[in-house]
């Protein structure tokens, strides 16, 4: 005789392997919400208010911290079927809401001032500034964080949660709960970095945000359908569920527009244009002046201002003609960084054969490359002005690729070159500090021409005088005659540049010889490329004292973060 399959101790042992099957679902599927939740929030406070790396490591280490302190507050909630429910619904609504209120407060706090004195009908030049506004505006940045603390909280309570209602369920759970649990955790804590890799880094943040909490509620949903008359008021939480669920619509729609209109209010001028690529923000902004002088058309990149149209042929002008005037022949540039093609129309003024530019971002490029209808018409005609078209040059050979990958590639392949130009973001944070390191210069180094010249943007002297001092003693530590030049960018300030040989007279005095530019330039002269080699008398008095930037020490990083701490307060 065959057993009756459909005995109640069979069914009895299906429903509990189904229930099993769906709680450990659930706990993947919110450890996978979890883990983007710690990643939207530490993006949002990286691209928007700068210094990505320590706003990510900042927010995971808060976040661990208050998981373990909601596995402890668990313990307090008595019914785990209804604290489950209402955990879930309250997750979904912080998660969905987080970025864009943290977006308004900040944004609020950057235009009270301007608030006040309107009110008040104070002059431009008397903006209040201190006491309890810069107390407010130095808080709001903090928001983040704040966020970031709460749903650690109550995404550390979850798995507790789980623990006990699989124990209520069967005691059979007892032996290997914890283990099981944490398996599924960690499994799903793996999908969502996954996922946000190769998906949410290419959406906007705020629908990122309404996305992911939809699963929360989704999970919510499901808990509640399943173990309906478990739950305390099972018909309180589904509305709210469903009410959750029309908010977070209304958000994946409107948000992404409302996060960005308060983002725009961190900005001087007006914002006309914002781009998320995969690997920054990118934000242009317009200030209309009295005629016939044309608009100013600034772009930042993750809240770092990167050029203005009013000054960067000053920038620019700096960093390509000293180096190709230095150089022997101009034949065959590379150009590192400079996506914008600003400093390779410098570059295309020496009549190079061939210029190569090494760029991560093939965003930014197509910005600056090729028509966009998603970009405002007057902005893509200031940009192609700028640039002169320089990207579609023919005698250009764009490499889409991590810099220190793509010159060891060129290495490999036998390349030369007459002269290197590096225009990299200041070393804000670990990514960028490698492409400052010694072993990079000895890499660029192999790549030179023995009578040609490198220059690297060095950041501001005046500023971050040790971070200036040590990319010269960097590329010194590689092997190159190093001279160090500075001049007034008013856009940034006082700006400068470390320009070095390998053969022969250095760079200074290859151009002392210079009466005349080759190139025609409404700016520069030799006059002042001769005079940007001149500091202060006490300027160098500590640079046997300021370290060599060491692939891995991170030196050039820390120096360049206190430099900029200090001068902000």
């Amino acid at each position: 005789m065959y057993a009756n399959v459909n005995t109640p101790q069979v069914k009895n042992r299906k429903l509990a392997w189904f229930d099993d099957v769906l709680l450990l679902g659930i706990m993947a599927v919110l450890a996978a919400c979890g883990l983007i939740y710690e990643y939207l929030l530490s993006h949002y406070a990286g691209r928007i208010l700068g210094a990505l790396e320590a706003a990510i490591y900042t927010m995971i280490g808060l976040m661990i911290v208050s998981m373990g302190l909601g596995a402890f507050a668990a313990r307090k909630i008595r019914c785990a079927f209804t604290g489950f429910a209402v955990l879930e619904l309250i997750v979904a609504l912080c998660g969905a809401l987080a970025i864009l209120i943290t977006a308004s407060v900040i944004g609020f706090s950057q235009q009270l001032p301007q608030i006040i004195a309107n009110t008040l009908g104070l002059p431009a030049d008397q903006l209040p500034n201190g006491g309890f506004i810069g107390t407010f505006q130095n808080l709001s940045q903090y928001l983040p964080y704040v966020w970031g603390v709460l749903l650690g909280l109550m995404i550390g309570m979850e798995i507790p949660l789980i623990a006990r209602v699989r124990q209520a369920l069967s005691d059979e759970h007892l032996l290997h709960n914890a283990g099981t649990i944490y398996g599924a955790d960690y499994i799903g804590a793996g999908i969502g970095a996954a996922i946000w890799v190769t998906f949410m880094l290419a959406i906007d943040i705020q629908l990122a945000a309404a996305l992911t909490a939809s699963f929360n509620l989704l999970a919510g949903f499901v808990f509640i359908s399943r173990f309906w008359h478990k739950i305390q008021h099972p018909k309180l939480l589904l509305a709210g569920h469903i009410i959750a669920s029309g908010l977070l619509v209304l958000l994946a729609l409107h948000g992404p527009k409302w996060e960005q209109d308060f983002n725009n209010l961190l900005y001087k001028d007006k914002v006309i244009y914002s781009k998320a690529t995969r690997f920054q923000q990118l934000t242009f902004t317009e200030r209309l002046r009295a005629a016939p002088l044309p608009p100013v058309y600034s772009m930042y990149i993750n809240g770092r201002l990167q050029f203005s149209s009013s000054d960067e042929h000053i920038y620019h002008a700096f960093l390509v003609h000293p180096t190709l005037a230095a150089s022997a022949r101009h034949d065959n540039i590379l150009i590192i960084g400079g996506g914008d093609g600003l400093g390779l129309k410098q570059v295309l003024k020496w009549q190079p054969k061939q210029v190569t530019l090494v760029d991560l971002d093939v965003g930014l490029i197509d910005i600056f490359k090729q028509p966009n209808h998603t970009i405002p018409p007057r902005l893509q005609r200031a940009l192609f002005a700028l640039n002169g078209n320089a990207l579609n040059d023919p005698r250009v050979n764009l490499v889409f690729n991590d810099a220190y990958n793509a010159v060891d590639q060129l290495l490999a392949e036998g390349k030369m070159f007459d002269a290197i130009i590096v225009d990299l973001p200041d070393p804000s944070h670990p990514d960028l500090n490698k492409l400052y390191s010694d072993v990079f210069y000895r890499k660029l180094k192999e790549l030179l021409s023995r009578d040609g010249a490198i220059t690297v943007q060095s950041t501001s002297p005046y500023h971050a005088a040790n971070a200036f001092i040590s990319v010269g003693n960097t590329l010194e530590s590689a092997g190159f005659n190093v001279k160090q030049y500075h001049h007034n960018v008013p856009s940034f300030g006082e700006w400068g540049w470390s320009i070095g040989t390998l053969m022969g007279s250095n760079a200074k005095q290859r151009l002392q010889k210079l009466q005349q530019l080759p190139v025609n330039d409404p700016w520069l002269t030799p006059e002042l490329i001769h005079g940007a080699f001149a500091f202060p008398a006490q300027f160098y008095k500590d640079k046997a004292l300021v370290k060599v930037n060491v692939l891995g020490s991170m030196q050039l990083y820390q120096y360049h973060q206190q430099a900029w701490l200090n001068d902000q307060g």
